[in-house]
């Protein structure tokens, strides 16, 4: 998980924000990491380039955890 949290953090220091220091598995993408539409869409591009998989193709994803089980469900590597 430590890729996605990689990614996360660099979404957050290219608006301005401070990169989080521990996550933790039930963080939820919009309330307590603070992702808008448009940080949702690049955190999408980003996964996909790093793993080939669109993790929102199958619906929705909330948390850092939800993401990870959808690697995991997808075939991704984290």
């Amino acid at each position: 998980m430590k890729k996605i949290e990689n990614i996360i953090n660099r979404i957050r220091i290219n608006k301005g924000d401070n990169e989080i220091s521990e996550f933790q598995k039930n963080m939820s993408l919009r309330d307590d990491i603070g992702f808008d539409s448009l940080d949702l869409a690049e955190l999408t591009v980003l996964i996909e380039d790093e793993y080939n998989i669109d993790i929102f193709e199958s619906g929705i994803v909330s948390t850092l955890e939800e993401i990870h089980e959808r690697l995991l469900i997808d075939g991704g590597n984290n």
